[in-house]
Order: structure tokens, then sequence, then C-alpha cells
């Protein structure tokens, strides 16, 4: 069976870029090969136009004319090469931006597959009833907070008179705490008991007598 059909052949497929790559070598290839061509028919200008007309410089032409055909059908060659590399690469660019995109894609695939799981768990309505919840318990504390804040048995304003009449009533109350700490002191203690009694000291044992203290001392 082999012998009629052959074998399948297991080499790697040429890919796009290898098909470019094998373009541009054949390319520079051509290159290389009109550049001397080009070269050639320089000399045979310069030779011709030192020659004279005759057989010799006919020669010399028809060795020119025939570089001259090599050279158009190699650049028609690298024309034809350089049509194909720019299909390919065309070719290329459409296939990588198909691959682009259809990664793109699965990746939207399975965000949105993501997506759809996580925000399916999620009841809305449930969600607003909370929010409702919330509002109502904030509103609860609030009146709380100024229920506990509220002030007991304090006037809303007071005027000036009576805050003079206050002022002046502790004034007075001073005075008299004042007069009846001044009164429990004892007599003799007080500064006009002591300034009274100034020039009558009383004469202490240890001091020095005089001679007429000893004598009534002695006859008492």
């Amino acid at each position: 069976m082999n012998r009629l059909f052959g074998t399948r052949s297991s080499a790697p497929k040429a890919s796009l870029g290898d098909a470019l790559n094998n373009i541009d070598e054949r390319i520079s290839s051509l290159d290389v090969k009109i550049s001397k061509l080009n070269s050639e028919l320089t000399t045979y200008q310069q030779k011709l136009s030192r020659m004279r007309d005759g057989p010799g410089k006919n020669s010399v032409k028809q060795r020119a004319l025939k570089l001259l055909r090599q050279r158009k059908q190699l650049e028609a060659q690298k024309d034809q090469l350089m049509s194909q590399s720019w299909n390919i690469s065309q070719a290329q660019m459409t296939t990588d931006n198909l691959k682009n995109t259809m990664i793109t894609v699965d990746a939207m695939k399975r965000s949105n597959k993501e997506l759809r799981k996580t925000y399916g768990k999620i009841d809305v309505d449930k969600l607003e009833d909370m929010q409702d919840e919330m509002i109502d318990l904030m509103d609860q504390s609030n009146e709380i907070q100024d229920a506990l804040g509220r002030s007991y048995d304090v006037p809303d304003d007071v005027s000036e008179s009576e805050l003079d009449a206050e002022l002046e009533a502790l004034g007075d109350e001073v005075e008299a705490n004042g007069e009846l700490e001044g009164e429990s002191m004892p007599s003799y203690l007080t500064d006009s008991a002591i300034g009274a009694d100034t020039d009558k000291l009383p004469n202490f044992i240890d001091e020095d007598q005089t001679d007429a203290e000893k004598k009534e001392m002695v006859a008492q």
C-alpha cells in the first residue's frame, strides 16, 4: 500500500513566517546578483565611452545588452517575490489579528461567566431591605443620643437683673461667713485684745528681777 499511495510525511508544515523568511532570502540573493550586473554594466559603459565606432565597439555593446537583459529578468523576479512577500505579510498580519481577537473573545467569555456567578448570588431586593434597615437603626441611634443629652431644670434664658441679684446674694453670704468666723475666735487672741495689753506684758520667773521686786517677794 505504501508503494501505491506513498507514506504520509511527518515533516512539520511550513508556516507563513517560514515562507516569508524564504522569500526574503531569495530577494536578498537577487539584490546581490543585480548589484554585480550593475557594476559590470558600469564598466562596459566606461569602456564604450572611450572606444571608436567599429566592430570592437559593437561587440562590447552586444555583451552589455546581454547583461542588461539579465538584469531586467532578475528585477522582474525580484518584483514578483516582493509582491508575494507583501501578500504573505498581509496574510500573517490578518492571522495574528484573528488570533488576538479569539483570545480577547475567549477572555471576555470567561469574565462574563465569572461575573454571572458572582452577581447571581446577590439578591438586589435583600440588599435594598438591608439598606433601609440600616437607615432606621441610624435614626434610632440619633434619637437615643438626643434623649441622653437632654438637660433637666435648666432655664432657657437668664436676664441681667437675675445675674446681678445672684452675684449680690453671693457677696452678702461671703460677708456673713466672715463675721461668723471672727466671733468664734477667743477674745484674748483677737488683734484688739493683744493691742490693749501690749504695755502690760507678764513677768516670767526666769527673767532677772530688780532689788525692789525681790524685797517685795521676801516680805510676802
